[in-house]
């Protein structure tokens, strides 16, 4: 079973000769990704082309879109403004974030079919009708499910949730896009991506012992900081790449989205090559073969990296030890022989409610065979657990093989839950037992973020993350402090015991058909023009979308300032996830939740802002709604990275919804830079980032923008409650066709009146 087969061979046949043609006027040796990015390029390869860097944007051609089921709802609405019969691009859905954790497996893969009913009929409809791949409730995560099925080395993929670069580890350049990015590709256009810089990570040495590829971008997390490598490609290259698996190498890009970047990879080797032939996909894997050598970095490249990329990194994986990063920042990094005096000094809560493992970061079969590995040992010691642990697969095909292999009996046999392929706790699908909102405690898992609430719901709730083995370990210890490569645990008959290190099983070779793994197939012949997309009369979950309004061509004048937020506003603060996942689909609903995370940086207190007009403090829905209401346009302030996290870009069409027409901050994330801009809102940052803590809370402010036009910065005045007025500047990075997105009121409407 191989899907895009013939797209495939169709782009490996063309793909040295697109090398060979760079290489006419590059007269530079081209790392991995430069190679995949040339090879992509919308225009014909001119000479202008000489180096990428030339230019600030570039238009590229993807292979493929995947998507949510959260995030497809909102990216199929507004494809379908576009009025296409079908997709331009081929894409997929999968559905992954509406099954919430809370019985187990089956009960709650049943509950959610009832419950999203209507969404999954919408979503099968739209892909019946515009020819793309469906994946039912249950067939896994979507990153995990790209990975067996659709990654391919050397090609490039969009999908709409920031973990998309998980595909880096098969060799593929995967971006996470907001979804009217996905949808404007799959009306035919192209993709408009910043040129990011590459920064080379050199792995010298081998893993070993309880040293993981998690381990790898946990230390790199901490080095960086979230928003270290914000436009920036990650590559990574040299020999410990050779010790890490397909899997591995896929744990470690995708979570280089909480570092900021584009996208991760490496190049290819024997280990994809085994991953392509354990998935049934040797086919692909044979046509590699003749052009595996193009697939990497030029050789000149890895002999002197200082020269080729815009920063080199080198990690010793010898020295490598396990790493335990969080709470509330997945950048905060602490290796495991540190975390017993990181936790007092930080006063942590030390004892471990629950331990999770799975996530679309670390759900392959070769994660839960460490676990089993762990779990093993710990029933020959007569050890128990003293935490909850639960368990997440990533796929049907991973759920089978485990279950096959006995690895289930084991999990349940030390008193662990098993959830359905599906994110659940990871995205706030989780309902959790005994969760105390005013209570400190702490989990520990292996999923990507961990920021306040996320998880449960619980402002409260200290999340660490760490790699499958150290989270069961560290389960059967309940104790964040545990370092299981040196401490003894008493077991149940008063000895003293500790762990061996764990070793991982190899994946047993398994034939499956589509329907079985969960895909659902469509007739290819069928005339599906006039076929409908089903959506129901007064449905409270799904609202067709009406165009937001085209600029005036004016200055934006008395502008009201809606909330300063203050520290850490990730899309989480912006729109959270959790029990607002079902309304993606209603624009309407879901902007009741906008901000409802952040902290106003005037009262220190989450979704209490003031209304200066009635002088009265409301949520910041009330606030806003009201602003709507009189006609009177708003602006949200923010600091650093604002937007960061998730790709969902209902944080920027909800504030849109209500009213607000400019986001002035200290720097933005970069996809959600690029979603607030496909949805006309003005994105502006501080010359000055000093100039965030001159804004008052009640000020108005008029912005000059009537000339607006690429690299010339905005003249801002200031209007405080007591007439006294300021100037500030503000930079943008909007080049002629963004400007015209924002004329036009949305990068849709610019495609349709094109």
């Amino acid at each position: 079973m191989v899907f895009d087969l013939d797209m495939i061979r169709d782009f490996y046949s063309n793909f040295m000769s697109k090398i060979r043609e760079i290489r006419n006027f590059v007269n530079h040796p081209m790392t991995y990704s430069e190679k995949i990015l040339y090879a992509h390029l919308e225009e014909k390869i001119k000479i202008e082309y000489k180096n990428l860097s030339n230019k600030s944007y570039m238009n590229f051609l993807p292979d493929r879109i995947v998507m949510q089921d959260a995030t497809a709802q909102m990216t199929l609405l507004q494809f379908m403004q576009t009025k296409k019969c079908k997709t331009c691009v081929p894409a997929s859905i999968h559905c992954d974030h509406l099954i919430s954790a809370q019985y187990g497996y089956n009960i709650d893969l049943k509950n959610a079919i009832d419950k999203n009913k209507e969404i999954y009929n919408f979503l099968e409809s739209a892909s019946y009708k515009y020819g793309i791949d469906f994946w039912k409730p249950g067939s896994g995560i979507i990153h995990q499910v790209i990975l067996e099925n659709y990654a391919f080395p050397g090609g490039m993929i969009i999908g709409t949730d920031s973990h998309t670069p998980n595909a880096g580890g098969l060799g593929m350049l995967a971006i996470g896009v907001g979804g009217s990015e996905a949808a404007e590709v799959m009306s035919g256009s192209s993709l408009e991506l910043k040129i990011p810089k590459i920064i080379g990570v050199h792995l010298i040495g081998k893993i070993n012992g309880w040293t993981s590829p998690k381990d790898i971008i946990l230390k790199l997390s901490g080095m960086i900081g979230v928003s270290g490598a914000t436009n920036h490609i990650i590559e990574y290259f040299g020999e410990g790449i050779d010790s890490i698996s397909c899997v591995g190498k896929a744990t470690i890009c995708n979570m280089g989205a909480e570092i900021g970047a584009t996208a991760s990879l490496f190049p290819y080797d024997v280990n994809m090559k085994n991953f392509l032939n354990q998935n049934g996909r040797n086919q692909v894997s044979i046509m590699i073969e003749e052009i595996k050598d193009f697939l990497k970095a030029d050789p000149e490249v890895y002999q002197q990296p200082y020269n080729y990329y815009d920063k080199v990194i080198k990690l010793d994986l010898k020295v490598l030890e396990p790493h335990i990063n969080g709470p509330f920042t997945p950048d905060k990094a602490t290796p495991i022989s540190k975390m017993k005096e990181e936790a007092i000094q930080n006063n942590w809560p030390t004892k471990i409610e629950v331990g999770l493992i799975g996530s679309c970061t670390n759900s392959s079969y070769e994660d839960f065979s460490k676990a089993i590995s762990i779990i093993q040992q710990a029933k020959k010691k007569k050890l128990r657990i003293h935490s909850e642990y639960m368990v997440s697969p990533g796929s049907q095909k991973v759920y089978s093989l485990i279950k096959e292999k006995g690895f289930l009996s084991f999990f349940k046999e030390i008193g662990a839950q098993i959830f359905s392929n599906a994110c659940g706790p990871c995205i706030g699908q989780w309902v959790r037992k005994k969760n105390k909102k005013n209570v400190r405690n702490t989990i520990i898992h292996t999923f990507n973020r961990n920021f306040s609430s996320r998880n449960d719901g619980n402002p409260n709730t200290h999340a660490f993350i760490a790699s499958p083995e150290i989270v069961t370990a560290l389960i059967f210890a309940g104790d964040l402090t545990f370092d299981p490569r040196k401490d003894m645990l008493k077991n149940e008959i008063g000895e003293y015991v500790k762990f061996e290190e764990p070793k991982s099983m190899e994946i047993p070779i398994k034939n499956f058909n589509k329907e079985e793994l969960g895909y659902k197939s469509f007739s290819k012949k069928e005339n599906k023009k006039n076929l409908p997309v089903l959506i129901e009369k007064n449905s409270k979950r799904l609202q067709i979308l009406s165009p937001f309004l085209s600029w005036d061509g004016n200055h934006l004048f008395n502008i009201r300032l809606l909330i300063k937020t203050k520290g850490k506003c990730t899309t989480d603060h912006i729109s959270m996830a959790g029990p607002w996942l079902k309304y993606r689909g209603h624009l309407e609903k879901i902007s009741e939740n906008l901000l409802i995370g952040a902290v106003n940086a005037f009262n220190h207190k989450k979704n209490k802002i003031k209304n200066p007009i009635t002088g009265n403090y409301g949520s910041i829905y009330e606030v806003c709604n009201f602003y709507k209401s009189k006609n009177i346009q708003s602006l949200i302030v923010g600091e650093d990275n604002y937007g960061e996290g998730s790709s969902r870009e209902h944080a920027a069409m909800e504030p849109r919804f209500l009213g607000v027409r400019v986001v002035l901050v200290k720097s933005f994330s970069r996809i959600h830079e690029t979603n607030l801009k496909k949805q006309g809102i003005l994105a502006l940052t501080f010359l000055d980032s000093n100039d965030y803590y001159k804004i008052q809370e009640e000020d108005i402010f008029h912005f000059y923008i009537n000339k607006i036009c690429p690299n010339k910065n905005i003249k801002i005045e200031l209007i405080h409650k007591n007439g006294n007025k300021e100037k500030i500047i503000a930079h943008h990075s909007y080049n002629e066709k963004q400007i015209q997105w924002f004329k036009a009121g949305s990068s849709l409407n610019f495609i349709k009146n094109q």
